[in-house]
């Protein structure tokens, strides 16, 4: 008896159940964590993925969790599908929270119908231009974007901490924090007596242009056939160099929308932990998706249950309050493993 591995394309039906799989393995794994915590296995699991969609106050903190994690799953897809790596858009989505948080102070008497679209266009372009110095060594000087995106994450972080440490530290608290953005600049709540705001439409629309991208025109052609093969493409007379950099200043943009929802919708300045991460959570929402708009959108739902959910464990379990970032981790591995039975079989000979 020999174990083979083999290249052969998977079957449709197999592919879209890989990520349920991934799921699936990632619960068993995780278990062996919870039962060392000490808490109740189906407890614990109840609180996570259950409880939050009982009542419509956690339903609802569900869906703002949801909505930076979609926004930069989307960021993450648009640029992975065209086969650029970017991992910077944790770093994107603080860029735009330091435009949407300069923003928000300085069009004092402005209306608010202008200000909130001069803060999400002023995010965007941010994001965009620091996206980038990537882009440009990668398509002019072939530098990996893995390692220029995720070290300008850093850069970035540490920028955001000189500023609230420096010249936009709360000069009365001294907290490490920006002056607190307009009422005019404040995001709308879409549900009374709660924190869902308007960023979760723009997230919402954002997941359907990257549909209609992908699905409706020849950028989002020249897209695939970059992503699938360059060799190919260059072949085709597709711009290979001029579609990477598109994408990537359209992948850092979207990025910077969930920064500017951050600052404009929840917290109404800057802190050094307006992310707990999401520019990383939307590497696993694309890759979970499988780069799918649905799957991306459900991806991203169900992390920011996970999220909300692991809360709810705490309080009422004890359990550690980082095991939903475990699960999320062992989540985007996992998913990273069963993605090769795409294109791979296993074979007993």
């Amino acid at each position: 008896m020999r174990l083979r591995i083999e290249r052969q394309e998977a079957p449709t039906w197999f592919r879209v159940l890989i990520p349920l799989l991934a799921v699936g393995v990632t619960l068993i794994l995780v278990a062996g964590l919870v039962w060392l915590s000490g808490a109740n296995l189906l407890q614990t699991y109840f609180y996570f993925f259950i409880k939050p969609l009982t009542n419509r106050t956690s339903v609802i903190e569900v869906l703002v969790k949801t909505t930076p994690l979609l926004l930069t799953g989307v960021a993450v897809a648009f640029a992975f599908y065209t086969g650029y790596w970017n991992i910077g858009a944790e770093g994107q989505l603080y860029a735009g929270a330091v435009t949407a948080a300069w923003l928000g102070v300085i069009l004092q008497g402005w209306p608010a119908w202008l200000v909130i679209p001069l803060i999400l266009v002023g995010s965007a372009l941010t994001a965009a231009l620091w996206a980038l110095p990537p882009a440009w060594l990668k398509t002019r000087l072939q530098v990996d974007e893995v390692v220029t995106t995720l070290l300008l994450n850093s850069v970035m972080i540490f920028f955001v901490s000189a500023l609230l440490n420096g010249p936009w530290r709360d000069p009365v608290t001294h907290w490490p924090q920006s002056p607190t953005i307009l009422p005019a600049a404040q995001f709308p709540h879409l549900l009374a007596n709660s924190r869902l705001h308007l960023g979760f439409l723009v997230a919402v629309l954002a997941l359907l242009s990257f549909w209609w991208v992908t699905a409706r025109t020849s950028f989002g052609l020249r897209m695939r056939a970059v992503g699938r093969g360059r060799e190919a493409a260059r072949f085709m007379g597709v711009q290979i160099d001029q579609v990477i950099l598109r994408v990537a200043l359209l992948s850092g943009a979207i990025a910077g929308l969930a920064g500017a929802g951050e600052v404009a919708g929840i917290h109404y300045h800057l802190i050094e932990a307006i992310s707990p991460g999401y520019g990383y959570s939307g590497i696993v929402a694309a890759t979970l998706g499988s780069l799918h708009p649905l799957g991306v959108g459900l991806a991203a739902l169900f992390l920011g249950l996970i999220s909300t959910g692991g809360q709810t464990a705490t309080r009422a379990l004890g359990v550690p309050s980082y095991l939903g970032d475990v699960i999320q981790a062992v989540l985007l591995l996992v998913t990273l493993a069963m993605l090769l039975l795409r294109t791979y079989r296993i074979r007993f000979s």
